[in-house]
């Protein structure tokens, strides 16, 4: 998590861009007319208005500028001193407080010239203390020109400094120019850092990041160290004494055993104990690097005696080669688990992980020396006693069951259950199911023939349903036939069976969901017996039910009958008649018209639209669009304006 984002941070202005900022939104954002002929507090507040518009732009603007840049007494400790390093505090404070100071004598100088346009008699002096007062604003705003530039400055720089948390795990490479750090960086991080072979390549803090034990640490590269006093630190040198006295960090000290970097083995531990106080309870590891060159078994005697000199108080030496890639996971390794275990074992001594630090036991204060022992009620000391002693191992043991018994059974008291079972033997209702018997399953043990019987039991239940089934079909057409005519009934279904086949024979099997329809003579009682007879079935008895029970409607047709359709019909049609006339009809686009007019009015219908798609000013304008009859008025475009005509606004 990145705790400072400086990368935030809003442009600051120049002081004249600031100026022509705030004086155009004024001109923008409020009214530009006004004449002598309106009354004198209209003109006050019409001047009023442009000055507090003018007052709180600035306002608005300073106060952005100063709550966006970090404070240095509220920022991390590590921050505050590389904004030191980089900017000079002194000089940073004065700048933003030099802003601050600007704001309030902006705010005061509206307040002043606000309280002398209340009396302002003409819209001329009104005019003249507005000039002032923003006047005064803009000298006052170009005098801090300078601060502003240095803050512009500022920014930039912040903005390309790297985001560093100074909270989470870290690892910090420091030594001397050349001595191998940015290499070792792009090693172990995919961070592209320049490498080249003259020192003082990298002049500022480089930052890369790397995962290990599924944990994210940050590396960070610093510029090389030269061995002089602190005060003879330039401000590159400044910004890696800086990490090392603030970051709480592995710290890797690499060492160039070749002497490749310019610098002797020698230079190189005294320069590590000039800055051993930067690295008191941190973990150290010592890095001999460039092995490929020169093997630390080669060195000479004093070298190796003065490499292990400072490897002491808990400091280790690993060997390592950037070029061959030798030992670079191995000092990875080293460097996070001790820096993790450092962690861990402060974070252990810390009284934060205890639960105790969190809860208050609160214990009353004793008043005497005399003993108050918790009462309990009579009521509830005789429930207690008269409580059944045997009902109360039962419960015992029933929850003790109930943990022996599989998760899907907790929580279920087979007593509450058992006890409406109906069984041959009262005795029998609380008795133990067991689920397996000699290790097999009871379920099991099952009746042998049981798939007999299923299979008897299902062929019943078929006979029963097809029974049914034949009983509902003939209940209401046969219930009342005697043998004869149920001999009929079935003759008759065969050959309509037959007849069915023959026409779907002859018709395909397209065919078979469309029926004929019934004529109107095959709807009649005499139709229906002439056709039985001529299939050779006497239908008599069934045609004399069938008039019983008809209601009169199934009859041929008599002369009557017709008459009666007739005069249906005809009072049909006069209804039908008497509501067209009624209706009103739509007119059609040719209704009106003879023949020869149709094609004429088609032809100036088209030329009228196309006059009208080819003109953008009457294509583009409805009804009820307010129309504007000349484009161009010469009344209010041409002539020339008299002089002091403009000086109102």
């Amino acid at each position: 998590m990145v705790l400072y984002n400086f990368k935030g941070i809003t442009v600051v202005p120049s002081g004249k861009e600031f100026i022509d900022i705030v004086l155009s939104k004024t001109q923008r954002k409020t009214p530009t007319i006004i004449h002598p002929q309106f009354p004198i507090s209209r003109i006050r507040r019409f001047y009023m208005r442009k000055i507090k518009f003018a007052s709180q732009t600035y306002h608005d603007k300073l106060a952005q500028i100063l709550e966006e840049f970090p404070i240095l007494d509220d920022i991390h400790p590590f921050y505050a001193d590389l904004m030191n390093v980089l900017y000079d505090k002194d000089h940073y404070k004065l700048a933003l407080g030099q802003l601050n100071t600007a704001k309030h004598m902006v705010d005061n100088i509206a307040k002043d010239y606000l309280k002398l346009l209340k009396y302002g008699d003409s819209l001329y002096r009104c005019k003249q203390l507005k000039r002032a007062a923003l006047g005064r604003m803009c000298t006052l705003m170009g005098r801090q020109a300078a601060s502003l530039a240095y803050l512009e400055q500022v920014r930039q720089h912040l903005a390309r400094l790297p985001s560093i948390d100074p909270g989470t795990r870290t690892l910090i490479l420091c030594g001397y120019p050349n001595v191998g750090k940015s290499s070792f960086l792009n090693k172990v991080t995919r961070a592209d850092v320049d490498v080249q072979p003259y020192p003082f390549t990298t002049k500022s803090l480089f930052v890369g990041h790397t995962d290990y034990q599924y944990l994210r640490w940050q590396v960070i590269d610093t510029p090389g160290i030269l061995d002089h006093p602190l005060e003879e630190r330039n401000t590159i040198e400044m910004q890696s004494i800086t990490a090392l006295a603030h970051l709480r960090a592995a710290i890797l000290y690499l060492i160039d055993i070749s002497e490749q970097c310019g610098y002797s083995i020698k230079q190189q531990v005294d320069l590590f104990n000039s800055l051993k106080p930067l690295f008191a309870n941190k973990p150290m590891i010592v890095v001999a690097n460039k092995i490929d060159v020169v093997k630390l078994e080669s060195l000479k005697a004093e070298d190796r005696a003065l490499l292990d000199s400072i490897v002491t108080d808990g400091a280790q030496l690993i060997q390592m080669s950037n070029m061959s890639e030798e030992g670079i996971n191995v000092v990875k390794q080293v460097a996070c688990d001790r820096l993790l275990e450092q962690r861990v074992e402060l974070k252990a001594r810390t009284k934060k992980n205890d639960m105790a630090h969190r809860l208050h036991l609160a214990v009353p204060t004793a008043r005497d020396n005399k003993e108050r022992k918790p009462i309990i009620p009579e009521s509830v000391m005789r429930v207690k006693e008269e409580m059944d002693v045997e009902k109360a191992e039962k419960e015992f043991e029933e929850d003790a069951e109930e943990d022996s018994r599989p998760y899907w059974l907790r929580g279920f008291n087979r007593y509450q259950y058992n006890d409406k079972l109906d069984l041959a033997n009262d005795e029998w209702k609380f008795d133990a199911i067991p689920e397996m018997i000699n290790g097999k399953n009871i379920a099991d043990f099952i009746d042998p023939d049981i798939l007999a019987r299923l299979d008897e039991l299902e062929k019943e239940e078929e006979e029963r349903m097809e029974a049914l089934d034949n009983a509902m079909e003939d209940e209401d057409a046969v219930s009342s036939l005697d043998e004869e005519d149920m001999d009929k009934v079935r003759r008759i279904r065969d050959r309509k069976i037959i007849l069915r086949q023959e026409g779907l024979a002859k018709r395909g099997p397209r065919s078979l969901h469309v029926f004929p329809k019934r004529s109107e003579k095959e709807k009649s009682v005499g139709d229906f017996e002439e056709k039985m007879e001529s299939l050779g079935v006497d239908a008599s008895a069934a045609a004399g039910r069938m008039r019983s029970t008809s209601r009169g409607r199934k009859r041929a047709r008599s002369e009557s009958v017709a008459a009666a359709e007739e005069e249906v019909n005809n009072k049909v049609a006069r209804r039908e008649t008497s509501r067209s006339r009624s209706r009103s009809k739509t007119p059609g686009p040719g209704d009106g018209l003879r023949l020869n007019q149709v094609a004429e009015v088609d032809k100036i219908k088209k030329k009228m639209l196309y006059n009208l798609s080819k003109d953008k000013h009457v294509a583009r304008r409805g009804e009820s669009d307010r129309k504007i009859l000349d484009f161009k008025p010469k009344h209010l475009l041409t002539g020339k304006r008299g002089g002091g005509k403009t000086d109102r606004r």
